[in-house]
């Protein structure tokens, strides 16, 4: 009785770390199976290299940097994750939203996930130019600026590479292609793999665990 209770309640302590993917349709797999979008490609990664680890995907198509801030508590909650990618600010900027406002939601978010104790990962995006010089090079500045201000890590840009091959992208020239997703994974990787720590290194055959000697 006593033993059962024991491991109930313990059972959380051994969870393994986990990593959340809070985004938009860039992050959601839009218009292609889920399987082949750089989050589940992330997670087969996970898998080989960093085994401890699990993954969790809860992007939504269409998220806004507002809609994110109101969903990402419960979230949080939920899952208590070590590590959150927050890739969200596409959709503000392509509806034309205020980056101040934009600025305000992703501060806000990466001030609730440190407060679970998350170590957070910010994905920067771009915009087209005919959204004009002046908002672009705003919203482009958005995401160095509070990485800075919230001191959190950062992917400049998840489509650096790749960016002028239209090959690379579906019909509607905003969501990538599946044959992009290891190009996006890769983006993704630089940034995220100094969070995850050293990976762990087998023991070797016929050594003695822990002593160092053959």
């Amino acid at each position: 009785m006593f033993a059962c209770l024991f491991l109930l309640f313990a059972a959380p302590a051994w969870a393994a770390p986990l990593v959340l993917v809070f985004g938009d349709s860039l992050s959601a797999a839009y218009g292609l199976p889920r399987e082949t979008g750089w989050p589940a490609l992330l997670e087969r990664r996970l898998a080989e290299q960093r085994p401890t680890w699990r993954l969790v995907n809860a992007s939504v198509s269409g998220e806004t940097t507002a809609g994110g801030r109101v969903r990402l508590p419960a979230v949080l909650d939920r899952h208590r994750p070590a590590i959150v990618i927050l890739e969200l600010g596409a959709n503000d900027g392509l509806r034309g939203l205020p980056v101040e406002s934009a600025q305000a939601n992703l501060k806000a978010m990466a001030a609730m996930a440190k407060r679970y104790g998350a170590r957070i990962l910010l994905v920067g995006m771009r915009l087209p130019p005919n959204y004009g010089t002046a908002y672009t090079r705003e919203f482009q500045a958005m995401y160095p600026a509070v990485a800075t201000s919230s001191k959190l890590a950062l992917v400049p840009f998840l489509f650096e590479g790749m960016a002028s091959r239209p090959e690379l992208f579906q019909a509607d020239g905003l969501h990538p292609t599946a044959a992009a997703q290891p190009r996006l994974l890769e983006n993704v990787w630089q940034g995220l793999q100094p969070l995850l720590g050293p990976a762990t290194q087998p023991a070797k055959a016929g050594g003695a665990a822990g002593t160092g000697r053959p």
